[in-house]
């Protein structure tokens, strides 16, 4: 189906997001930071990513700016459980495909993916 790259720094979160895109037929990789992701995109290069707002190093919003910066065609879903509309005004006014609330359950992010990603189907 599609290569995505999930980015959290919850190895919970990450693993569980792995699952349900692998269950799904999605290859997976991943990134427990901002600079992480960075690389594994470049390297990996992925039709989606799926950020966490709120990480140590880098925030989110600041990894879609370097990654947009870098590759203005970047796919990019926040994952977060913040859910200020401030901060989905500024995924949106960065450039963000989507926003997903945590905690992630399949449906909704599956549904997500194949709206961004018409060719993979529901």
């Amino acid at each position: 189906m599609s290569k995505i790259l999930v980015v959290d720094d919850s190895g919970l979160a990450r693993r569980a997001t792995r699952m349900i895109l692998e269950n799904a037929g999605h290859e997976v990789t991943d990134a427990q930071d901002g600079l992480a992701a960075i690389e594994r995109y470049f390297l990996d290069k992925p039709e989606l990513v799926l950020l966490d707002v709120t990480m140590r190093d880098m925030d989110g919003l600041e990894v879609l700016k370097r990654l947009r910066d870098l590759d203005p065609a970047v796919r990019v879903v926040f994952v977060t459980a913040d859910v200020q509309s401030s901060t989905r005004e500024m995924a949106d006014a960065g450039g963000a495909c989507g926003f997903i609330v945590k905690p992630v359950s399949a449906q909704p992010l599956l549904s997500a993916i194949a709206a961004i990603l018409p060719e993979v189907g529901p």
